[in-house]
């Protein structure tokens, strides 16, 4: 995230003046468009105005620097020299999900699109505002304004949240949520997400509730339904969605939840139909295309997956963050269809439009084996799959679900070791395989000779861990330590030993350090697992002890 350059903390701003303090991007790719909205801030006082003239130069700028507010139309294809790019929509969400603008900053679209379909889109992306063309200078100064005033009141949480301080948030939530009532609901929003970023997911449902109980607004519905599934509670949460989407068939983010839940419940098919008629209602938004495509292919429904992918190829042509995956997911669903003329054609495209880099490299040599699979060529594939598994050891980042993807080819040919790699490779990031789910791998393709050699390779790994953690300890870096004994733990969820050290590593830096609930909670499913597979374990009354004492220590109810 770029350095925030204006921290403006106006709030009740004078009738005709917004603050010569606050900067301002307008991005649109007309010149006398960008000349117009500059002159009508200037009459608001407002000076420190940059401009872009397409979603590119926008993100470019955004990384130089923060700005108070975006002012962004919608069509901007033609600030690119092609005349197309990315849409004020799409840059929108790229901005969000790669987190280039803070959460406080203002985001308003301009547009005369009449598009049902788009406005949709643009809306559930969460712009603070859009303004519909043409409007007057008083309707863009109102419309700021309010914005600043919000922004000034949530901005102290907000910041205590990018210090990363969550506890201190929350406090300053409640206390903000008393002496501002008029914001009371986003204090209230902000202290359930909180909850939920913490893992505290029964804390998050009770502010849900609370909130529905004084007035049914469709962020809590939607929050308690996110809550209910974090808890596992799919019974509830799936009708609770399905009430929602018939009540509000707008809020689209419930459409998604609603497919997970039903694909964590095993009904790919329910889950495809539910993300379907998400996209006939938005579709603009590419990583519900991408999961259409996703669970498409899971299926078995080829023309489906090609559709989506195609325009999730499309749609990103012009994105500042293309995924070369997924034009591996497309030229799947092609051969798939039995269609390897079109597949070469995006694999073509692929290597014109985004060569150059270890993840495209591994994206590229992904599809042409697929190919060569297809026409029955064994060894041009293998060839492929060897140059794909050297593109991810030279630093080409896969997700998790395309490493999996790339191991099972490999297996399909007996390159066991380049599986294996690949797999252990999986293990790692902010979306990783578990242990279980990287040794189910090898299990499902017919191979549980390989899922043993991994799981005696990952408790190896864990020792080495257990004594990385040791010397950190004894150097005095408790969390540095914890978190090398969770990392062993990933490694071996159901060792005795991994798990004993965890739950001591994790009180002693409870003890020291604050009370931590995410940590707690883990340290409290740990024992009753420990509990589960030795009941006489002679380490395991002493922990519970420990617990029962950092309970006391931080008046935690039992």
């Amino acid at each position: 995230m770029p350095e925030n350059s204006s921290s403006s903390q106006t709030g009740t701003l004078p009738n005709n003046q917004l603050g010569a303090q606050l900067s301002v991007l307008i991005v649109d790719p007309n010149p006398g468009v960008r000349a117009n909205l500059q002159n009508m801030l200037a009459q608001s006082g407002v000076t420190r105005v940059e401009s872009a003239v397409n979603a590119s130069t926008a993100i470019k700028a955004l990384g130089r620097k923060s700005f108070d507010i975006i002012l962004c139309e919608y069509e901007l294809g033609s600030g690119t020299t092609s005349g197309e790019g990315q849409d004020g929509q799409q840059l929108l969400e790229d901005l969000r999900h790669h987190r280039i603008i803070p959460p406080w900053a203002i985001f308003i679209m301009l547009t005369a699109e009449g598009t049902y379909g788009k406005v949709v889109s643009a809306a559930e992306l969460t712009p603070t505002d859009y303004i519909l063309k043409p409007f007057t200078v008083q309707v863009l100064h109102e419309r700021i304004q309010k914005a600043v005033a919000r922004r000034a009141a949530l901005l102290p949480v907000y910041q205590l949240i990018a210090q990363a301080r969550p506890r201190e948030a929350i406090d300053a939530a409640i206390e903000s949520a008393r002496t501002r009532p008029g914001y009371a609901l986003d204090f209230a929003r902000l202290r359930a997400e909180l909850h939920a970023s913490l893992k505290e997911y029964e804390l998050a449902e009770t502010v849900y509730r609370d909130v529905l109980a004084a007035k049914p607004v469709g962020w809590a519905r939607l929050g308690l339904a996110r809550a209910v599934a974090a808890l596992g509670r799919m019974d509830e949460a799936i009708p609770l969605l399905e009430r929602i989407v018939a009540d509000n068939p707008r809020l689209m983010a419930a459409y998604d939840l609603l497919a997970r839940c039903q694909q964590e419940m095993g009904d790919a098919a329910l889950a495809k139909k539910t993300l379907e008629n998400a996209v006939a209602i938005s579709p603009y938004v590419v990583r519900r295309l991408r999961r259409l495509g996703e669970v498409a292919l899971e299926t078995g429904d080829a023309d489906g997956a090609e559709k989506s992918f195609r325009q999730v190829v499309t749609r990103s042509r012009y994105s500042e963050f293309r995924n070369p995956e997924d034009h591996v997911n497309l030229v799947r669903a092609l051969v798939v269809k039995g269609d390897p003329a079109a597949a070469s054609t995006v694999v073509r495209d692929l290597e014109r439009s985004l060569r150059g880099t270890p993840a495209a490299d591994a994206c590229r040599s992904i599809s042409v084996a697929l190919l060569h699979d297809a026409a029955g060529d064994g060894a041009a594939a293998v060839k492929e799959l060897k140059q794909a598994v050297g593109a991810v050891r030279a630093g080409g980042a896969l997700s998790p679900t395309m490493r999996v993807g790339l191991a099972q080819s490999c297996l399909a040919h007996r390159l066991d070791d380049e599986a294996a790699e690949v797999v252990l490779g999986a293990l790692n990031g902010d979306d990783a395989l578990s242990a279980q789910q990287a040794l189910n791998v090898f299990v499902r393709a017919g191979r549980p000779d390989l899922a043993d050699g991994m799981g005696k390779q990952l408790r190896a790994q864990a020792q080495i861990l257990l004594g990385v953690a040791d010397e950190k300890r004894n150097m005095g870096d408790v969390r540095g330590a914890v978190q090398t004994l969770l990392e062993a733990l990933h490694m071996a969820p159901n060792n005795l030993q991994v798990m004993i050290a965890v739950v001591g590593g994790v009180l002693r830096q409870i003890m020291e350090m604050g009370w931590d609930h995410p940590l707690a909670a883990l340290s409290e499913e740990q024992l009753e697992h420990i509990r589960a597979l030795d009941p006489a374990h002679p380490r395991l009354a002493a922990l519970d002890a420990e617990m029962a004492a950092a309970k006391r220590k931080y008046g935690i109810s039992t």
